[in-house]
């Protein structure tokens, strides 16, 4: 299975943090980014794909526990 990170379209106060990037299905992410489907990420969040990550972009811990879990 593949996965790479992707932005979940949140609105965020100031005070809240940044945007939240999260693991979702390689394969879904072209067909939700010219759709509009929702894809859903690891730790179960559902979203349309509208933005790619930047180096450094905060990533959901909960996303990366289980993808780090899923590579041992």
């Amino acid at each position: 299975m593949s996965t790479q990170i992707l932005e979940r379209p949140e609105t965020k106060d100031a005070d809240t943090g940044p945007e939240m990037f999260h693991y979702v299905r390689k394969e879904k992410i072209a067909e939700s980014a010219v759709m509009g489907s929702f894809v859903t990420a690891l730790c179960g969040e559902k979203f349309p794909v509208t933005k790619s990550p930047k180096p450094g972009s905060p990533v959901c811990p909960q996303c990366k526990e289980i993808y780090e879990s899923m590579k041992h």
